[in-house]
Order: C-alpha cells, then sequence, then structure tokens
C-alpha cells in the first residue's frame, strides 16, 4: 500500500487528521438482478463462476464475498419496506472495501419489481396528495404517517402484514405514479422526481452504483442478455429457462427496461457486456447448447472481469506485509478509530484539564505513567481518543502522539507485536536507528529497547513523545502481558505514557497498582452528569438527523435523573432514534442499565429474525478466536443445520444442488446488530466482534451453555479444517417437510497454503482453539499440534512464538506428556528458528526438531513419532543441499538446557542472585539491567538508567532491594518491588576509575563502593555520603574487601602494600608491605568473613592469606591465577588458573587442598561458582563449555554443558538451576542441573591424542602424548608424501622419494585442520581465523579460498574436516558451534549446521558423515543434494553469518582438469589408491 509523505509523517506523528480510505483484503461484489428473470444465470455463477474466483483471491491474501440479496428466497417479501435500502447500503460497502469490482449487474428481459418507497419528503407526499381524491388519497394517508423526528420532516411507509401486502402494494404503487404524473404536469415534481415512483430496484441499483456515480464507478460492470427481436415475437409466451419472467411486462415496463438499456450503453459503453441469444423454434436441444454456451460466456467473463480488477487493486496498493507499510496500515487503523471516537465527545472538561496539567507538571522531571480507571462503559477510550486529539495543542504541534486502542487489531492485542510496532513507530518518528531483526524476534529484548528509546528521546530531542494505551486489560494474556513488566517504571523528561484499565478486571489491576503504586497517577473516569449525557444524546440525534418530541425528550430525561454510563447512553440513542413523532407513549422503552438494554436489544433480535438464527449467529461470535468476517459468518450459518431448518421449515430451499443460508437473511440481522458489533483488524481482514465486553458476557449466558458451546466450537472447527468445502455434501433433514436434501454447501475451501507464498492466515489462528474447546483431541493432535506442514506454516506467518502459544493453551487442558516434550521442544529451538520468514529457511526448523526429538522417538510413536517421520520425509523432497540427521545429537526436551534468557543487547558483565534464590539481577555492556524470577523464569524487570558497562550487582533486603555500579561514574540503588531507582549517587571525579566493586552491609545500612583509587561508603536509606578514602594513583588498588564484623576495609595495591582502614569511619588504621611476592600483581580476590581473611591470587601464581597481621603463602599455582571463589558457607575454596581449577578446604588454620587432581578444561577456566550444599562446582571456560563436578565423589567429571556459544564468564547456581552468562553474549543460559538422567547420550570416543589412519591401512600417524609436537609415522612403503602445516601458518608438501619441499601459500594465522582426499588429487587446510583453502596436488596450488564465519562469534577456527566418499564436497567443523558443506569443484557453500557444541573429528560415510564431538555425541548426517540447484539458492537463510569465496582463474589446463572432474564425480565411491597421508605440526 502507497502512503503519501504527507500522510505517512501525520500518522508516523500521530496527527488526527482526516485520512484517505485505504483498500481492504476483501474483494465484495454486490449481484443486481431482477429477482427471478436472472435465476439461472445467478445459480450458474454461484456453481461455477464464485469458486474459481475465490481460489484466485485466496491466492492473493484476500477474500472474496459475494452479495446476491435475492438468491436463496422463494418470494419477495418484504414487510418493513427496507430491502431497497438495505440493497444500496450493501452497494456504498462494496464500493468503500472491495478491492475488486464492486458491482455486477445482471439485466435481462423483465424490468423488476417496481418498489414503492419507504419515505418521502413532507413537501413531496403533500404534492402528491393534493392530486388525489377519494379512495386513492385515502390510501395514502392510511400507510404514510408524518414524522417531525425526521430532520427534514418525512412521510414514513408503515410496516404491513405479509400475506396482504401484495394486493395493498400495487393499489399504492398505482396511486403514486398517477399523483407523480399529474404533480409533474402541474410543475410540482421534476421528471426525476416523477421517475421514482416508477423505478424498478434493479435500476435503483444500477443508478447508485453506475449511472449517478462518476467517481466510483469503476468497479461496476453490466451483463445484458438480449434477445433477437424476430424471435422475441416467435417465442412471445414460452417458458424457458432464460425467458423466466415474474409476469408479463406492459408496454411501460418494456419502455423503462429499454431506456435503461439506453442509458448505460450511452453512457457506460466499456461498463457494458452483451450477450445476443437467438430465442428460434429450434428442437429443444440445440436451444440447451446454445444456453450452456452463453451461461459458460458469461461464467469466463465475469471471471476475467473480477480477476483483472483484482489485478489491478492490488499493483495500486503495492506490498502491504513490508515495513513501514504494514505499521502504517496499523496506525491508519487506530487513528481512523480515534477520530470516530472524538466525534461524539462531550463533557468530561474537569478531568482532561487535571490530566493535562499532570503532564505540563511532570513534562521535566522523571515521572510515573498515568492511569485512567473506571468501570466498563464508563468512556475510557473516548477520553484517551479525545486526550489524543487535544495533547499536540498543550504541549505543542511538535509533540508525536503514539495512541494504541488495544484489542481492537490483532498486532495491538499482542504484547510482542505491540511492543515492535511502538518502538518501530517512536524510531521512524524521531530519526533514531530501528530495532534490529534480531531485537524484534523476542519481547524480553523489546522491553529494554524501548527503555532505552525513551531515554533516547528524552535526551536527544527537543520534541515531546505521549505513549497512549487504552483498556490494557484487552491484551493477550501471553508472554506476561498482564504483569507489566514491559511497562517503564518511569517516564524520563518529554515522555508520558496514558493508560487506561477497566475496574472489572480486577487482577490485572491489581498488578497494574502494583507497577505504579502511586495514587497520585490515577484519575477515575466517572460516569456522566445529567447534563453531560443530555448534550451526548443530542449530538447523536442530530448526527443522524433526528430528534424528539417534547414527551419523548421528557421520557428519557426521566430516565436518567443523575446521569449514567456513557455506554448507556449509547445505548439509549440506539433506541431513541427509531422512535417516530407519531410512535406511541405506550411503545418507548428505554432500558435503565446496560444489562437490560442488551436484554431488550436480543428479544427485539429474535422477534425479528428467529431464535435460532440470533442464538447460533451471535453465538458463533463470541466463541470466536479473534473475531469473524461477515463471509465466514455467512459460510459457517450455511453449514449450521438448525439455522437452515428454521429458514425452511415450511418450504423447501430454491436450489436443488446448493444449501446455503440465503444471503438476505444476515444481511438484515447484521444491519439491526449494528450497535452491539465492533470491526477489528485480525489476520489481514477486518472481523466482526462485540463492542463492548458486556455483549460477550450476554450472549455466552444467553446462548452459550456448555453444550450449545461447545457445538459452537465443533462445527466452526469443521468449517477451519474445510470439513465440508471442496463439493463435499452435507445432508439437511428438514422434519417439518419430512425430507432429507443433500447438497453442496458452497462454503470457502481451507487449504493450509493458498499459493506457494500466501498461507491461510484465519485457519492457522482460529482452528487449533476450536478443535481443542470441541473436544476433538486426536484431531488436534493430529492436524495441529503433531503437523510439521501446520507448525512450519505458522512459524513463516506468525512466528515461533504464536506456536509455543498455542501449545501453552492446550497445555492447560489436555494431559499429555508427549505434547509437553513437543512445547518444550520448540522453546529450545526458539533462538535458532525466531527468524524464520519464508519456505527457504525450513530446513533449520526441521534438522532441529529432527535432531531433537529422534532420541524420544521410539518411546513417544503416536506424536513425536510422526513428527520425526514428516521431517525426513520432507527432507527427501528438499528442493536445495540440506544435511539431514540420522540420529538425534542435540539436546533433546528434557535435557539440562531449560531455557535462555534474553533483552540485553550486548554480553552480560555483571550477575547477582538474592539470597533466596528467586531473583536474579544482571548488568550488560551498554548498561541496562534486567531482573528475572527465578521460580517461574519470567522477566519482572528492566532497570534503565546506566549509561555505560554495569562493573557490580549487588542483591541485598531478602531480594527487595539491589545496588549497581557502572562505567558512566554512578552507582544505583533498585527498589526490585517496584523496578524503580531509589537514589542515583552520580560521581563527578570523572577523572578517576569508575567502581567496580560493592559491598553491602546491611547491618550498618552502608554500601561501599571501590575502583583503584577509591572507596566510598554511602548510606542506603538517604544516599548521603558517609566518608570516602582515597589512593594513590601511581599504585592503585587491585583488590578491596570489608570486614563487617571487624569494622575494618582492607585493600591491596598493584605494588603490593596492605592498607586497613576503618569501615565507620574511613580513617587509616595500618599500612604494610606484603612479603615473598616478587614483584608478582594481584590478579583475583575473595573475601572469607569468618576467618577475617581476604585469599587473593597473584600474577606469578602465588594463592595468599592476607590478614590484618599480614600474608602467608596458601599454594603456589603453575599460573597466573584468574580467579577466587569461595563457597556460601566459605569452607570451599577454588582458585583458576590457565586452564585447570584447584580446590581447597577450609581448617582451623586456614586453607588446605582438597582435592588431589585439578579440574582440567580445555581451554582457559574464567569463572567457577560452588553449589550452596557443596556439593557441586561448576567452571566456565573460553571454549564456551561448562562442566560439572562432583565434590562428594572426590571431583568426579559428573556433566558437560555445552550450548553457550561464547565464553562462560559468570555463572549464578540455586538449588539446581544455573545460569549462564558471557561478556561476549547479550543472553543468559539456564540450565537444569538434575535433568532426565535419560537424555545423557555419552558417545565411547575417549580422547587419545591425534591419531590418523591412511585409508588403506598402509601409515599409522600419531602422536605421543607425553609430546605432542612431535609426530611418528609408521610406513610400509617407500612412495609416499606428507603435508604439513606450521604455527606460522606455513604449508608445505614434503615428497619422501625425491626428498623434496613444495611451499604452498601461507595461511595467515596457525594451521588447524589438514585433511587429503580419497583420490589425492586435493587437499584441505583450514586456520585459526577460519580461513580454509582447497589445494589441487597434482598442481600444487589453491583452487579456492573459503570463508564461513559469524561476525557475532567470539570463537573462531576450523578444527576438522573430511572429504566425501566421492570427494565432490567437504565437511568441515568450526569452533563456531558449525559445520559446513562445501563444493570442491566451485567451492560454493552448499550448506551449514548449527550443533551447539564443536565437532572434534568427521568421518565421510556412503552418502554423508559421521563426527564426534568434544562432549562424546555422535553426529550422524546424510548430505542431500539435489542434481540441479537454482543458482539464487542461499546456504545462509536466517543465518547471522558471512561467506567468501575467492577461485583462482584457470586457463589453459582446464580441459584435462575438468575431464578428471566430470570422471570423478558421477556419484560412486572413488577408488582409494593414497600414496600419502596428512599431519599438522604444531
Amino acid at each position: 500500500m502507497s502512503f503519501s509523505p504527507d500522510i505517512r509523517w501525520n500518522l508516523l506523528r500521530g496527527k488526527m487528521v482526516p485520512l484517505p480510505f485505504q483498500p481492504s483484503s476483501l474483494v465484495r461484489v454486490f449481484i443486481s438482478s431482477v429477482f427471478s428473470d436472472m435465476a439461472t444465470e445467478r445459480e450458474t455463477l454461484l456453481e461455477t463462476a464464485y469458486p474459481e474466483v475465490l481460489a484466485f483471491c485466496q491466492k492473493h491474501g484476500l477474500m472474496f464475498e459475494v452479495i446476491d440479496l435475492r438468491w436463496g428466497i422463494s418470494e419477495l417479501v418484504d414487510t418493513d419496506h427496507r430491502n431497497t435500502q438495505l440493497c444500496l447500503e450493501e452497494i456504498e460497502a462494496c464500493q468503500k472495501l472491495s478491492a475488486g469490482p464492486t458491482f455486477i449487474g445482471l439485466l435481462g428481459d423483465c424490468y423488476g419489481h417496481q418498489t414503492v418507497p419507504r419515505l418521502i419528503a413532507e413537501k413531496e407526499f403533500e404534492a402528491l396528495t393534493l392530486q388525489l381524491s377519494g379512495d386513492s388519497a385515502q390510501l395514502l394517508t392510511q400507510w404514510y404517517q408524518r414524522d417531525e423526528n425526521a430532520l427534514p420532516t418525512r412521510y414514513v411507509l408503515q410496516p404491513a402484514d405479509g400475506q396482504a401486502w401484495h394486493h395493498v402494494e400495487g393499489r399504492l404503487a398505482s396511486a403514486l405514479q398517477e399523483a407523480a404524473q399529474k404533480a409533474e404536469r402541474g410543475g410540482l415534481l421534476s421528471p426525476e422526481q416523477r421517475h421514482c415512483y416508477h423505478k424498478s430496484a434493479i435500476e435503483w441499483e444500477i443508478e447508485h452504483c453506475l449511472l449517478n456515480n462518476q467517481q466510483s464507478n469503476q468497479g461496476a460492470f453490466i451483463f445484458l442478455r438480449e434477445a433477437e427481436d424476430s424471435d422475441k415475437q416467435t417465442d412471445k409466451g414460452t417458458n424457458s429457462d432464460l425467458a423466466e419472467k415474474e409476469d408479463n411486462p406492459d408496454s411501460e415496463a418494456e419502455e423503462l427496461l429499454s431506456n435503461l438499456k439506453a442509458k448505460i450503453a450511452s453512457h457506460h459503453p466499456k461498463h457494458l457486456t452483451v450477450h445476443t441469444l437467438t430465442c428460434s423454434k429450434d428442437s429443444r436441444n440445440t436451444q440447451h447448447k446454445r444456453s450452456n454456451r452463453y451461461l459458460k460466456q458469461l461464467c469466463e467473463q465475469f471471471t476475467a472481469v473480477t480477476n483483472h480488477q483484482v489485478l489491478e487493486n492490488l499493483r495500486y496498493r503495492g506490498q502491504i506485509s513490508e515495513e513501514p507499510e504494514r505499521l502504517l496500515e496499523e496506525l491508519s487503523h487506530h487513528a481512523a478509530l480515534c477520530l470516530e471516537n472524538c466525534r461524539f465527545f462531550c463533557g468530561r472538561q474537569n478531568l482532561l484539564d487535571n490530566i493535562f496539567h499532570r503532564i505540563r507538571q511532570n513534562n521535566d522531571k522523571t515521572h510515573t505513567a498515568l492511569i485512567l480507571y473506571g468501570p466498563p462503559g464508563c468512556g475510557k477510550t473516548a477520553v484517551m481518543c479525545k486526550l489524543s486529539e487535544q495533547v499536540q495543542a498543550v504541549l505543542g504541534q511538535d509533540t508525536v502522539v503514539v495512541i494504541r486502542l488495544l484489542g481492537t487489531s490483532q498486532l495491538s492485542s499482542a504484547i510482542h507485536s505491540l511492543l515492535r510496532d511502538i518502538c518501530l513507530q517512536v524510531c521512524l518518528a524521531f530519526d533514531l536507528p530501528p530495532p534490529s531483526n534480531q531485537t524484534k524476534q523476542a519481547c524480553s529484548d523489546l522491553v529494554l529497547f524501548l527503555s532505552n528509546l525513551l531515554l533516547s528521546v528524552s535526551h536527544c530531542s527537543t520534541q515531546t513523545l505521549v505513549l497512549f494505551l487504552d483498556s490494557v486489560e484487552r491484551l493477550f494474556p501471553y508472554s506476561g502481558a498482564h504483569r507489566f513488566y514491559w511497562l517503564p517504571t518511569d517516564c524520563p523528561p518529554k515522555v508520558h505514557i496514558i493508560i487506561s484499565i477497566s475496574t472489572a478486571e480486577h487482577d490485572i489491576l491489581k498488578a497494574l497498582q502494583h507497577a505504579v503504586p502511586e495514587a497520585e497517577a490515577y484519575f477515575e473516569v466517572e460516569p456522566l452528569s445529567s447534563e453531560e449525557g443530555k448534550e451526548m444524546l443530542e449530538m447523536l440525534l442530530a448526527s443522524d438527523r433526528r430528534q424528539l418530541s417534547p414527551a419523548q425528550r421528557a421520557y428519557l430525561w426521566h430516565k436518567f435523573p443523575i446521569g449514567g454510563q456513557a455506554l448507556l447512553y449509547k445505548l439509549a440513542f440506539h433506541e431513541a432514534r427509531k422512535w417516530a413523532s407519531y410512535t406511541s407513549p405506550s411503545e418507548l422503552a428505554i432500558a435503565s442499565t446496560a444489562q437490560e438494554a442488551m436484554h431488550c436489544l436480543c428479544e427485539r433480535l429474535e422477534k425479528s429474525h428467529g431464535t435460532v438464527l440470533v442464538a447460533h449467529a451471535l453465538g458463533y461470535i463470541a466463541s470466536s478466536r479473534n473475531g469473524l468476517s461477515d463471509m465466514e459468518l455467512k459460510d459457517i450459518l450455511s453449514l449450521d443445520d438448525d439455522v437452515l431448518s428454521e429458514i425452511h421449515h415450511c418450504h423447501f430451499p430454491s436450489s436443488k444442488s446448493v444449501l446455503r443460508l440465503p444471503p438476505l437473511h444476515w444481511a438484515r440481522l447484521r444491519s439491526d446488530m449494528g450497535e452491539c458489533l465492533a470491526e477489528r483488524k485480525v489476520d489481514g481482514f477486518t472481523l466482526l466482534s462485540f463492542a463492548h465486553r458486556q455483549f460477550v458476557e450476554k450472549v455466552q449466558n444467553r446462548y452459550l451453555s456448555k453444550q450449545d458451546q461447545t457445538k459452537r466450537h465443533f462445527l466452526l472447527a469443521d468449517f477451519f479444517k474445510g470439513t465440508w468445502s471442496w463439493g463435499m455434501k452435507k445432508p439437511l433433514i428438514l422434519p417439518d417437510l419430512s425430507r432429507t436434501l443433500n447438497a453442496d454447501r458452497k462454503v470457502a475451501p481451507q487449504p493450509l497454503w493458498f499459493s506457494d507464498t500466501v498461507a491461510n492466515r484465519r485457519k492457522l489462528s482460529e482452528l487449533p482453539f476450536h478443535l481443542l474447546n470441541a473436544g476433538r483431541i486426536e484431531e488436534l493432535k493430529e492436524d495441529v499440534l503433531g503437523n510439521m506442514n501446520w507448525i512450519s506454516c505458522k512459524i513463516i506467518v506468525s512466528g515461533i512464538q504464536s506456536v509455543v502459544d498455542d501449545f501453552a493453551m492446550c497445555a492447560e487442558q489436555i494431559d499429555c506428556p508427549e505434547l509437553r516434550l513437543v512445547q518444550n521442544t520448540l522453546l529450545l529451538l526458539k533462538p535458532a528458528v525466531s527468524s524464520i520468514d519464508s519456505l527457504k529457511g525450513l530446513s533449520i526448523l526441521y534438522t532441529e526438531v529432527l535432531a531433537r526429538l529422534l532420541f524420544l522417538m521410539p518411546s513417544y510413536p503416536d506424536v513425536i513419532g510422526k513428527l520425526c517421520e514428516q521431517c525426513l520425509s520432507w527432507f527427501s523432497v528438499c528442493p536445495y543441499p540440506v544435511l539431514i540427521p540420522l540420529c538425534g545429537f542435540l539436546q533433546p526436551p528434557g535435557g539440562p538446557l531449560n531455557t535462555t534468557l534474553t533483552g540485553f543487547l550486548k554480553g552480560a558483565t555483571a550477575m547477582a542472585l538474592s539470597s533466596d534464590y528467586k531473583l536474579l539481577v544482571a548488568g550488560s555492556q551498554d548498561g541496562s539491567m534486567l531482573v528475572w524470577n527465578m521460580e517461574v523464569i519470567e522477566m519482572l524487570h528492566a532497570l534503565p538508567g546506566h549509561s555505560a558497562e554495569v562493573r557490580c550487582v549487588k542483591v541485598f533486603g531478602k531480594g527487595t532491594c539491589a545496588v549497581s555500579a557502572a562505567m558512566d561514574h554512578s552507582l544505583r540503588i533498585w527498589n526490585l518491588t517496584s523496578g524503580r531507582a531509589k537514589f542515583v549517587i552520580q560521581d563527578t571525579h570523572f577523572e578517576e576509575q569508575p567502581s567496580h566493586c560493592l559491598h553491602v552491609d546491611e547491618r550498618r545500612m552502608i554500601v561501599y563502593s571501590s575502583s583503584g583509587t577509591k572507596v566510598n561508603a554511602w548510606h542506603l536509606e538517604t544516599a548521603e555520603l558517609i566518608f570516602r578514602i582515597s589512593g594513590e594513583v601511581t599504585d592503585a588498588w587491585m583488590c578491596s574487601a570489608v570486614f563487617s564484623p571487624r569494622l575494618v576495609i582492607m585493600t591491596v595495591s598493584e605494588g603490593g602494600t596492605l592498607s586497613l582502614w576503618n569501615s565507620n569511619t574511613g580513617k587509616l588504621q595500618s599500612k604494610c608491605q606484603l612479603s615473598g611476592l616478587q614483584e608478582e600483581i594481584p590478579t583475583a580476590s575473595v573475601l572469607i568473613q569468618k576467618q577475617g581473611k581476604m585469599i587473593v591470587g597473584f600474577s606469578g601464581g602465588s594463592l595468599s592469606t592476607i590478614s590484618s597481621a599480614g600474608n602467608s603463602l596458601l599454594e603456589k599455582l603453575p599460573g597466573s591465577v584468574c580467579f577466587v571463589v569461595a563457597s556460601e558457607d566459605e569452607s570451599i575454596l577454588a582458585a583458576g588458573f590457565g586452564e585447570y581449577v584447584r580446590v581447597f578446604l577450609a581448617d582451623s588454620k586456614g586453607f588446605h587442598r582438597f582435592l588431589a587432581a585439578d579440574l582440567e578444561h580445555e581451554g582457559m577456566v574464567h569463572t567457577a561458582v560452588i553449589s550452596p550444599d557443596n556439593s557441586l562446582i561448576v567452571t566456565g571456560s573460553q571454549t564456551a563449555s561448562i562442566q560439572v563436578w562432583s565434590l562428594t565423589a572426590q571431583g568426579l567429571l559428573t556433566a558437560r554443558l555445552d550450548g553457550m556459544g561464547a565464553p562462560v564468564t559468570l555463572l549464578a547456581l540455586c538449588d539446581s538451576t544455573l545460569v549462564s552468562a558471557s561478556h561476549s553474549a547479550p543472553y543468559l543460559r539456564v540450565w537444569n542441573l538434575i535433568y532426565n538422567q535419560q537424555q545423557k547420550t555419552w558417545a565411547p570416543v575417549p580422547d587419545t591424542g591425534c591419531t590418523a589412519l591412511s585409508h588403506g591401512g598402509n601409515y599409522v600417524y600419531f602422536t605421543q602424548p607425553e609430546d605432542r609436537h612431535k609426530v611418528i609415522i609408521w610406513d610400509t612403503r617407500e612412495d609416499y608424501r606428507v603435508l604439513y602445516g606450521m604455527t606460522t601458518g606455513d604449508l608445505f608438501l614434503y615428497d619422501c622419494p625425491q626428498s623434496t619441499v613444495f611451499p604452498l601459500e601461507a595461511h595467515r594465522s596457525q594451521i588447524s585442520c589438514l585433511e587429503s582426499s580419497h583420490g589425492e588429487q586435493w587437499a584441505f587446510s583450514g586456520s585459526e581465523d577460519s580461513l580454509q583453502c582447497l589445494w589441487d596436488l597434482e598442481l600444487c596450488q589453491q583452487e579456492h579460498e573459503m570463508r564461513y564465519y559469524k561476525p557475532t562469534s567470539p570463537l573462531k577456527g576450523i578444527c576438522c574436516a573430511c572429504f566425501s566418499k566421492d570427494d565432490k564436497y567437504v565437511y568441515t567443523g568450526a569452533l563456531d558451534e558449525s559445520i559446513t558443506v562445501w563444493d570442491v569443484a566451485s567451492g560454493a557453500l552448499l550448506a551449514v549446521q548449527c550443533i551447539y557444541t564443536t565437532a572434534s573429528r568427521i568421518v565421510p560415510t556412503a552418502d554423508g558423515f559421521v563426527a564426534t564431538t568434544k562432549l562424546g555425541y555422535i553426529i550422524r548426517e546424510r548430505f542431500h543434494c539435489p542434481q540441479t540447484t537454482s543458482p539464487q539458492d542461499n546456504p545462509l537463510p536466517n543465518v547471522m553469518a558471512t561467506c567468501t569465496v575467492k577461485s583462482r582463474k584457470k586457463e589453459g589446463e582446464n580441459l584435462s582438469k575438468q575431464q578428471y572432474n566430470q570422471g570423478s564425480s558421477s556419484g560412486n565411491p572413488v577408488r582409494t589408491n593414497k600414496r600419502s597421508q596428512i599431519c599438522s605440526v604444531v
């Protein structure tokens, strides 16, 4: 959809200006025809053309709806004379909404029914009555009554009895036509006015859409069926299907018909298509053939016209699914609703003034959000809209307004899409960088982004931002929306948030009061006063061009002596607007409560339309998940046997082959329900739902017993499943007529995909909900929860979170362990598939599901087994290269990885648990902080404020408070209950180092902050500086500790100076030089309060015990100490150095060595944590590996946790839950240390060093454990070559028989992997910088230089590789936890797979490879590569990685090499005749 720059600007900034209508996703066509003359044509179109057009529209993401109010009814009964006006209103709706043609007129031999006007202007009626006398004049005054309530006054045709009306109507029409002709001759009426009394219904419709409408007639078309003159005379009086007439038209009707046709032909020839039929005396068979030919041409032309109009409209609309066009469409939806709500706003001036006064007061300071509250129907939404309309006049025209009427659209109903769109709108309005694709995938990421975004707006802009969120109770409850963790705790200056909420939702209101506890932030929306209510009613009546008589007005005011809720006045208006001035006082009725008004409405609807139709139609709307469209409702009611039985209780349907609800029944009911229905934007369509919560409750109580609710869901499930589409006939029993009909209901088909790119969004949204509530659990498992086609489709269309929400919804009602396992699998793979938006990226999903669930396939065959089979089937026909898991190698559900906590934009730098382990607080490199509830693993708060890296966090006050220190030279003391900063302490000494260490003394209410040159003491309750200790810049403190019981602060400087200070006053007590350190520098420390000592590690490996008495050496470690940690009870100490951790146990003298052997990692150890019961120690390393050791079993390694994806620098342990974080990763992993032991799949692959076996078994290469820098070669032959690489990146080929070294082009870093092909034509080399090269060993030159790497991954380098059996591909494993597949001939990257660990070795199989990982998992995969692949195939869909390939330019040797490649690429393994093997000398 294309928005002009001005409209775009107004929408983004929230300007309340009228907007041009934006096209919908609905093709809505009104069919106009004479009642019976075109019955055959209408029936043929229904059976043939409509389904074809429907399929075409669905393929383009559109709904198709035909409005044919004359289909399916046996006779024209219009007792309240509304049908003509109803048709004209439907035509206007088509002109407004249709994304294709709007009007199709079918005109034949009959002029049609000449209607009697329902309304006649006062002066015109009086002119007519003057022309008549006697019975004719009396007839007019008998049937028309003067209504002075109409503005201007009109005469109204009175309702009639259906049986007698036909006779009366004819007399009345004759009298009016006679009077009109006389009045025209007397100059009292114009010819146009006179003609109105002769017009048929079809002329009214054609005039309204085509003849009198020059601007909107592009979508109007007339199909004219003509008969040749001679045959007309010959065939006059015959009774053929195509010439059927309602009556024999008289000469006047023929003249009117002829004039109408001439007018169309002369004024709109391009909109007219003429079909000429020859009705001769030929045989019936010949006539039948001609008729069939004509009907076929009609269908073809209808289809062609409609499809052409749709395509033209689509070209105009453009692509609305792309940002920001999708956002702009959402904004236009809310802007239009705001304007509508402001139209009849009145009163409330004091409330508006008070709110604006508070906004002005808060504009220059930090403040809380403002809350509007009140009962349902009090008018909160109207107040919010009025505030948004006027706020720019109060704060300035450059104020940016963001308003969302929550629940009125799909995007404003879910917290994730709401936050995403708000962030995007604010960024575009203020010209700020929008959120990244990665940020937009997770709700927690958006929470933090929004918090930081509001700060940026406040600091960097001169403009004010006001955000209105109306009816927050209407947010879906998923993702913790009703806990308000997403709501910024404080609004910075020039940023305002205003929220409205219903007091009927007590739990949600209570949660909001917890998030915003300040009483002064709340404003009550009280009932309208009596005067305000009168003003509102007068405005509504005037807008409808109505008024009330004095007696009626007095009756109405008497009903509301003290005012009332806005909704009640609105309902009163809908009742009062029906009163005419002649309405009897006894017929006046106004409800005094909203519930009573709705009861009266339901009774009136039932009386007019039948109880069954009303009950079922309203029941379906109330039972839907998100609402239903008009077309869906008509289809659903057409499937409802009870509804059709009631309609056809005394007569058979007019059609023999099609059985549907006559559209007129729904059109009349829909018109009468106007005040209780509202439109919502969902799934790209406009759906009907109830306007107010009270309507929903009334319908549920009145029409939806438990049994009825199940029936409604059952039929809705049938509809969205497509059970009765595609020509499937559904029988209908008509008990009153003792007949069973078996006919096609002609409902829309419901495939999962309408085309390769257009999914059935409505089915995806509604079907799971209805299958669940209908109790059709097995179908739910088979068609939805256990269906990979469904899961993958919904992930592409709606994102992984929508699938998780479906599973969560079902898990509440279904006790099925298998479904919970699948749900947990989706949570595990959520980070990997969160950005999938096309079919090309599905291989990631299918790989993840298969590699995680294959473990469980034998135990759970019903759902998990079928999911795995579906994955394998999908892989077998995958059109692009892909790796297919043949065994489980990714963590299955129930394994150690519980979930991933997102929200940070950069790496985590600080982390702390509350003393009861219920809260986790973490800070990141960009200064953001997040709080999680660890009992339910949910985010509680985002803590904004720091502008630079958070260095330290401490939680105190039993988890109610925290303090943080950051590189922005500030300390912040937080209230973790409210998520607000209690105090902000800004250090003004910016030339000094910011604090990086904190200690909280809760007994004395002091927090100590220290850096290299200072220690500050602050009061926790007042934030006052108690004292400050300054150090020497030339000898900075490296370690500091506060001994609370001893009132001592201890510092150790870089030069080894120990200083003791009084922790109450900050006065120096003593200073001395540590002994025996030999110029070592302190690198790490831990405080042992019980012993009054500090354990300090030094750069030279010394681990010393330091107290006020001095220092003593605890242990001399082999390397520099990188960390020291102690257990909670200070009885166990662990020190990390290099790749090792040494553990000590406390005794009466201090500490002694606890474990005989050090705990060893593959890479440098960064951190460790000891469990509260001292049974475990968990360590994290540079290689992204976490290892769990048993302290009760002498340091036995009990588990390895891989998948962090970055060096592990922070660990926190609460009970059996472990949290890991990294300075290099913007997420935290949560692990379960007592996971299901059955999921442990350690493979018996011992680490025996580096060993290689040649393919013929002639050579064995290995290293000795004591000297891995030496390669030993056992040789049984004389003729061999050795390829070897160096730490410098140099690469050489050594020819042993010739004793010749061939230098190859060097890598830029250490060679980490070498491999030769089976035919020994090729060699592969990989290095630590991820560079990979393919070499031609015959020519001793490089063929391809390939590089694949993830910019965000700190882990780089190639670990292992192998050639496929036929030497066509190279499989490589890298430190970034990926396996890649390369084409040997071209060097192209074919496939990438993330394995969440590092492959240590890869061995080829007949159709793929087997790999081992450093965790001991076995990976077995088959490589599927179609014979032909598209050049546009991207091997990196949804992977944040970069791939480059450089190939050598081939010249004269091309021919021979191509012939060799072609000969060895037939798919058969290359004959193994290796003359040499490879080795890496490091």
